[in-house]
């Protein structure tokens, strides 16, 4: 066909009313499977392109989704991120990525400029200050990576398992005065809840806690080893592979290489560049995908609220 077809084009030789076209260009999901298969037949064989613009004019999908990232050079959102834009490919969704910077107002900026898009829907990577309030204005068409909410569909991560795993491995080869380095408690996540399973640990043992906090940075990690670090220290337990690093190269400079040090965040270069470093996937890429896909159910009509925890891969 050389005319360019239109919604009505297509209804017509379907056999259907035009808003059952929309209804299926809109993935509505109470369209009977036979006339979705129907028309989706006509469209392909068509080559019909319908207009987002025209789309997001009638309120219906324009398969585009916003992603507020935390940092974008952080690697466990970026894990994350990759299998998340995976899922939402595969599904026909473009994305729109923007950074929060941990910025309470900068978060409330971009989601307001994602809802003047009409984008279909928003995945946060959540932080401390977050104002969750901001996402009552999407009507469940949203979810949180990365921070335990009950106001809106969630992902968490187990972050007091992970750091339980890293002192179980520890306590397996006999190591018992094993130091922490960690992020400022005001971070709820990476901060008090990975701390917290330290501090545990260690009065379940009878063992006096060691430990220090500061940023999620390597140069912070780098400053705090000497004030953890003793004769006796037999390993240093990080909230981060982002910390490890630090960690280990004031080790390394300080000669004391005997010193085990573990991570969390699995990540790949880091076990590379030292293979003895122990380091924790709390599941980021698995995470992403199902983020990715609870928010594609809530667009499809799904509205319960689902809250999940992601545990360590193994």
């Amino acid at each position: 066909m050389n005319k360019k077809l239109t919604i009505l084009d297509i209804a017509r030789i379907a056999g259907v009313g035009k808003s059952t076209v929309s209804r299926v260009l809109t993935n509505d999901p109470k369209v009977k499977p036979e006339t979705r298969i129907k028309v989706e037949q006509v469209i392909a064989e068509s080559g019909y392109v319908p207009s987002k613009s025209a789309q997001s004019m009638r309120g219906g999908s324009q398969r585009v989704v916003g992603v507020i990232i935390s940092r974008l050079d952080s690697p466990s959102e970026n894990k994350a991120v990759g299998s998340m834009l995976q899922a939402l490919y595969q599904a026909g969704y473009d994305v729109v990525m923007m950074e929060s910077q941990f910025d309470r107002d900068k978060t409330s900026e971009h989601l307001n400029v994602l809802k003047r898009r009409n984008v279909d829907g928003v995945i946060v990577f959540g932080f401390s200050d977050f104002d969750l309030s901001q996402l009552e204005q999407w009507h469940n068409r949203a979810v949180v990576i990365a921070m335990d909410t009950q106001q809106v569909s969630s992902i968490n991560y187990d972050n007091q398992g992970v750091i339980a795993q890293a002192l179980e491995y520890l306590s397996q080869r006999a190591v018992e005065n094993i130091a922490y380095i960690g992020v400022n408690p005001s971070d709820r996540t990476t901060g008090k809840l990975r701390l917290d399973s330290y501090l545990e640990w260690c009065q379940t043992h009878d063992l006096t806690a060691i430990y220090q906090t500061g940023d999620l940075h390597h140069e912070s990690a780098y400053q705090l080893v000497e004030k953890v670090l003793s004769e006796d220290t037999q390993a240093i337990v990080c909230a981060s592979d982002t910390l490890a690093l630090g960690v280990i190269k004031r080790l390394q400079e300080l000669g004391r290489e005997d010193v085990i040090v573990t991570g969390v965040g699995g990540n790949e270069l880091l076990s590379f560049l030292f293979p003895n470093v122990f380091s924790i996937d709390p599941g980021y890429a698995q995470a992403g995908v199902k983020a990715a896909n609870l928010l594609i159910s809530h667009i499809n009509g799904e509205n319960t609220l689902t809250h999940l925890t992601q545990k360590p891969v193994y």
